[in-house]
């Protein structure tokens, strides 16, 4: 098996699995699949997730577009853009591996306190603070969930998912968009992107089983889990790099 393969098939798997865990909570694609990429090859991050995370959202969104929370998203776009700008300006200025875990340890701190029952109102202030932070780790690390997902942690399944779908449908493409005009979308990246599509795919196939699960009660459970997960896979990515 070439080189070339064996990195596709591998990060193929990875994307596999983080589309079951976004397909079924809502967001944590990235969680699972950064670490595993930037391992195989640096050079394919961050352009590559950025594009499979601008697919992913599609196949929620064609399930459960009804329960869009649009007014959130209005509020939520309007904190990412000042957030992508300042990560693609840190993204070019400061060493990535510093920068992920600083991100990780923030997140995993704003997932102690929720879960210590300090509750996050879906206010327009939070949702913009959530869309400029979510906006800047995205932008920089791929992994931009976390702060969305802590925000609505105690809606419903449904909603939760086809909100987190809408805002990462356009600003994953906001990104890319913006990652290719700063010189950050190489064509290789973007090709790779295409090649994990089939695996994105297949994942999300697979996640109703646990889509239904956590919608019997137990998505504000799930939504915290991959918070917290996907801060200490990024801490360990950055340590690694």
């Amino acid at each position: 098996m070439s080189d070339e393969l064996f990195v596709l098939v591998i990060a193929g798997l990875s994307v596999f699995a983080g589309a079951v865990v976004q397909g079924a909570v809502g967001f944590g694609l990235a969680l699972v699949a950064a670490p595993v990429v930037m391992i195989l090859d640096p050079g394919l991050m961050p352009g590559s997730l950025q594009l499979v995370s601008a697919v992913l959202p599609l196949f929620t969104l064609v399930k459960e577009w009804r329960h869009v929370d649009w007014r959130g998203i209005s509020w939520a776009l309007l904190g990412r853009l000042p957030g992508m700008l300042a990560g693609l300006w840190i993204l070019k200025t400061v060493p990535r591996d510093a920068l992920g875990v600083g991100v990780g340890v923030m997140v995993l701190i704003a997932v102690a306190l929720t879960a210590w029952s300090v509750s996050l109102p879906r206010t327009p202030r939070t949702l913009a603070a959530a869309g400029l932070v979510s906006g800047f780790t995205g932008q920089a690390t791929s992994i931009g969930g976390p702060p969305m997902g802590l925000v609505y942690q105690h809606a419903r399944g449904p909603q939760i998912r086809a909100t987190l779908a809408m805002y990462f449908a356009v600003g994953a493409l906001a990104s890319m968009t913006l990652n290719a005009a700063g010189g950050e979308m190489p064509a290789r990246a973007a090709l790779a992107g295409l090649a994990l599509v089939p695996f994105l795919v297949a994942g999300f196939l697979a996640s109703g089983p646990l889509r239904r699960y956590l919608d019997g009660g137990r998505i504000r459970a799930g939504v915290l889990c991959v918070a917290a997960l996907s801060a200490l896979a990024l801490i360990t990515q950055s340590a690694w790099g």
